[in-house]
């Protein structure tokens, strides 16, 4: 049998994260997208999104991509909410049988108030 390969980037909050006073938690959020916007738009992310009520509430987000691990590293060394300590990554590839998956593409909001637009 053969593997399509793709790596994986989970988000997690930290449990040293600092407090933010809301207004600039909500800046950095839309920083967190707008950088996640561009990973999309550069072809690199296949898809991503948050986690809704998980077991552990500091698993955040999770995200698939057409790269190498370590280029994922890389580039989500230079998300916003990474370099705040609001966000960790964890890096990882996974393996699924060829075809198994497959990614439509599907834009992604570059901030809260995109989300909320979708309402």
């Amino acid at each position: 049998m053969r593997f399509d390969q793709h790596t994986v980037v989970l988000l997690v909050r930290p449990p040293d994260a600092p407090e933010l006073p809301q207004d600039a938690a909500d800046l950095l959020q839309d920083a967190h997208l707008a950088h996640q916007a561009g990973l999309v738009e550069q072809g690199l992310v296949l898809a991503a999104g948050p986690f809704l009520d998980p077991d552990d509430v500091a698993l955040r987000g999770f995200v698939v991509l057409s790269i190498a691990p370590d280029e994922a590293r890389a580039l989500y060394g230079n998300d916003p909410a990474v370099r705040a300590g609001q966000l960790a990554v964890r890096v990882m590839s996974w393996l699924v049988p060829e075809g198994n998956v497959r990614f439509e593409g599907v834009p992604i909001p570059r901030s809260m108030l995109e989300t909320a637009a979708g309402d």
